[in-house]
């Protein structure tokens, strides 16, 4: 069974077309949060994953858009938050809000979660990988960094397959990642997209300017 993981979309249409147009055969998708925040495009980027039934836990700014409170976030999340707010419709808000924090798919061998799986607000990181994450899953995908990274234990696979929307591992072009839970293999890829066009349509929709900018440098 091949999976492809794609997590951290953050609004950006544009990034997430391109992975999907990318996305080599799979038997499913799954999403490790994060579907809203930051880019102009969250009403389409809900949609997408609804229509799919892209299998979702809840990240920190679709917690923080279902409940219209950011708190600690910076100026331009928090401008990502309210503008998010504003297009969508309550149905869509309402699914945010029923996000669950934890998934297991493939019969309970594939455990998603955003942040950390006892903390999902906690940035792990991959110097923090370690099968000591693994519970009794073969593989734990995380998101919530931003960053691209996996390791293979005797235990199994912890793994973040990058952000779709918003990289920050200095490489700007949208991650993801296809599992292959036979072989029990990760495959790290990354897609280029129209960062301009996301430029253009965040001054547009009068975002803050540096949440289009900071896609041309992957930070």
């Amino acid at each position: 069974m091949k999976l492809g993981v794609i997590s951290d979309i953050h609004g950006n249409r544009v990034a997430l077309d391109a992975v999907l147009a990318d996305m080599p055969p799979v038997d499913r998708l799954v999403c490790a949060g994060d579907v809203v925040g930051y880019n102009p495009w969250h009403a389409d980027c809900v949609d997408e994953i609804r229509e799919r039934e892209i299998p979702t836990v809840q990240g920190n700014h679709d917690r923080a858009v279902a409940a219209g409170s950011a708190p600690h976030f910076n100026g331009m999340a928090q401008a990502g938050v309210e503008h998010a707010r504003e297009q969508l419709s309550d149905d869509q808000i309402q699914w945010l809000r029923e996000l669950p924090v934890e998934r297991h798919v493939a019969d309970g061998r594939v455990k998603v979660v955003h942040g950390h799986p006892d903390d999902p607000d906690h940035y792990t990181r991959p110097h923090e990988f370690g099968p000591d994450l693994l519970d009794d899953e073969d593989v734990l995908v995380m998101g919530h960094t931003h960053v691209q990274a996996h390791e293979v234990y005797d235990e199994g696979i912890v793994m973040n397959p990058g952000s779709v929307g918003q990289p920050r591992d200095g490489d700007p072009k949208a991650a993801y990642a296809v599992v292959d839970l036979e072989e029990m293999t990760v495959d790290e890829r990354r897609v280029d997209y129209d960062t301009g066009a996301v430029i253009r349509a965040v001054e547009d929709e009068g975002l803050p300017r540096q949440i289009g900018f900071r896609l041309a440098q992957g930070r």
